[in-house]
């Protein structure tokens, strides 16, 4: 029996809530597709929002495309409905990151069921480039993240101490790096806004996000205000024991870096109702040599896709989205 088509609004609501996923300096690298006859939602990669310097293989764009198809589908299951996903379904087309085929009412109510109880997280969870406490992570809420990051074919591991300053080394080292590459401060100063700029800005880091300046404290935060003066910012002293967990995937081409972006908000949703404030921190990974260095010489397999730093702490503001009539077209 042929199923009702999905009203308008239900779609833009779907689109509003996968949009919410974090990418990389929030470029919002996406756009959406509605095919109403077949309730066929397609994710392609918008390569205007690519960053050529920072990101020249879009590994990164790749994993904030994930990410928004995971919010897609925990929206979908809250509205009720199936989501059977094919992830880079046109061989021909790789800027198709998914298909989405939308059906009702969903079935596996097990599994819908897991990720309707992800959905108020959704608006909850904001990156925080603030201090976190110096306050351990239990044990069964790291067991609970690494279930998470297993249930989209990722690999959680949180780094031991002696780890944590291998990679807070690596993020120093691509912070000196960054300092002496122009193009590197082009992508930079493309996605940052300054000033009134902040106020109505639409994607991009605006100042209000940037967090406070490090005065002291080892937490591996990307300075996106970089030489820039930045009104009324003020310093302050961040954790000495900073939590970071290193989230990898079997294998490194675009079908694992979707997997991983999905992986990556699974857990961020998950923190974030765990009560743990969480922050990305890319930075040791976005040079070969570097990213190589990154995963655990001991526990460590697979391919680093992402370092989190996770805490007690406030959560962070939000940061501006588009609007879904500027990502998403209705045929």
């Amino acid at each position: 029996m042929q199923q009702p088509q999905l009203d308008e609004s239900t779609v833009i609501a779907l689109v509003a809530e996968a949009t919410a996923a974090p990418s990389m300096h929030n470029a919002q690298p996406w756009r959406f597709r509605f095919e109403t006859a077949e309730r066929l939602l397609l994710l392609r990669a918008d390569l205007e929002r690519a960053m050529p310097a920072s990101d020249p293989d879009n590994r990164a764009l790749h994993i904030g495309c994930g990410a928004a198809l995971f919010n897609l589908r925990v929206a979908a299951a809250h509205a009720g409905l199936g989501a059977q996903t094919r992830l880079l379904p046109e061989p021909g087309d790789p800027l198709l990151m998914a298909a989405v085929q939308l059906a009702g009412p969903a079935g596996k109510p097990g599994v819908e069921d897991d990720l309707v109880r992800l959905h108020p997280a959704i608006r909850e969870r904001h990156t925080s480039r603030h201090p976190f406490a110096e306050k351990d992570v239990p044990e069964d809420v790291q067991a609970g993240l690494q279930r998470a990051a297993a249930a989209e074919g990722g690999v959680l591991l949180f780094a031991r101490p002696w780890h944590v300053e291998t990679l807070l080394d690596l993020a120093h080292d691509a912070e000196s790096r960054d300092a002496l590459d122009a193009d590197m401060r082009k992508d930079l100063e493309r996605w940052t806004r300054l000033g009134p700029e902040a106020d109505t800005a639409v994607d991009g880091v605006p100042e209000y996000a940037f967090g406070p300046r490090k005065r002291d404290g080892k937490a591996p935060l990307r300075d996106f205000a970089a030489r820039r003066a930045v009104a009324d910012r003020g310093s302050t002293v961040f954790e000495h024991t900073p939590h970071l967990a290193l989230l990898s995937t079997s294998g490194d081409g675009p079908v694992d870096w979707l997997r991983a972006g999905q992986a990556l908000e699974r857990v961020l949703l998950e923190a974030t109702r765990a009560d743990l404030a969480t922050s990305l921190t890319s930075h040791p990974l976005e040079s070969i040599d570097l990213r190589r260095l990154a995963r655990d010489p001991v526990q460590g397999t697979g391919q680093v896709q992402m370092v989190l730093r996770l805490g007690y702490g406030p959560r962070g503001p939000a940061t501006p989205r588009r609007p879904v009539a500027d990502v998403l077209d209705i045929v």
